[in-house]
């Protein structure tokens, strides 16, 4: 027997739902041709690689189109079988949507933790003074064809980034930035985050923590719009190459203007970035929260 219908926002007639899961395909097929094109010949990019090799979601996965979790997609029988799907009674037909109950059973702690360290997240004070200078710190007091993306140089050579890093105080908030720093660049941070302190650390001023939007809307997918995800991840493609300018390598061939931390300019550059991308971010994150609080 068909299950009732929870409460909904939208019940969408199969011609209307197909087109906009026409539409989020070609998109997502546009977003990522660069990094199917790379893979397929063997070849890395520093910068537009990074969300595929960083972060677990593939091509796709990010290609398949959920519209949220309140939501009735009519004559949708080849969906019905799809994990965390159910088929549902409407007045205007049967339907199938979020399996509420089978989500929460399966992912409800990563729904607890994820609601908890974004509401943390966006109540904590902003912090503007860490210049970027983690990707400095990934290669402290390492030779050139050790570091992390050998393949391009370091703008002021190995050991003018170790210069820069002894001249600066590191104030690294975020966890997962942390642990690839270098072993003689970890006791110069301020802060020790750790996968346990996460939620008291973290603040809307790390680029890090505003690109990790896109991971937290692709592990709670059905119940996170595609919509929602697709914003996030063109926003964590910003960030990153925000990252990447701002880091000592010299990525210049690829187009990438450097944003010199090294220099009061620089800084002031950066700064100004990552206010824009904290704004951006904590719109994005009280998104986020909502959705999550709708569960």
């Amino acid at each position: 027997m068909d299950a009732p219908a929870p409460t909904l926002d939208r019940v969408l007639p199969a011609d209307e739902w197909r087109a906009a899961e026409s539409a989020h395909r070609r998109t997502a097929d546009e977003l990522t041709a660069g990094h199917r094109e790379r893979a397929g010949r063997g070849e890395r990019h520093p910068v537009e690689d990074f969300l595929f090799t960083y972060y677990s979601l593939r091509p796709a996965q990010l290609r398949r189109w959920h519209p949220g979790g309140r939501t009735v997609l009519l004559g949708a029988d080849d969906r019905a079988d799809w994990r965390f799907q159910r088929t549902v009674r409407t007045s205007s037909g049967i339907g199938v949507t979020v399996d509420v109950d089978a989500f929460l059973e399966a992912r409800g702690p990563a729904v607890t933790f994820t609601l908890e360290l974004l509401t943390a997240t966006a109540a904590a004070t902003p912090h503007f003074g860490c210049f970027g200078l983690h990707e400095w710190a990934m290669v402290y007091r390492q030779d050139e064809e050790q570091v992390r993306h050998s393949a391009w140089p370091l703008r002021l050579g190995a050991r003018g980034t170790d210069e820069v890093v002894e001249s600066h105080r590191i104030r690294c908030s975020h966890h997962d930035a942390y642990r690839f720093f270098t072993p003689e660049a970890r006791p110069r941070n301020l802060l020790a985050p750790d996968a346990g302190n996460r939620p008291q650390l973290e603040q809307p001023g790390c680029l890090h923590a505003s690109m990790d939007l896109y991971k937290w809307a692709y592990k709670l997918q059905p119940w996170v719009s595609s919509d929602l995800l697709l914003r996030c991840f063109r926003f964590a493609r910003y960030i990153r190459e925000i990252d990447m300018r701002a880091s000592p390598y010299d990525l210049a061939p690829l187009g990438y203007a450097p944003i010199r931390i090294e220099t009061t300019e620089g800084r002031a550059e950066y700064v100004a970035e990552q206010r824009v991308i904290a704004a951006r971010g904590s719109e994005l994150r009280a998104e986020l929260i909502s959705v999550l609080e709708q569960l």
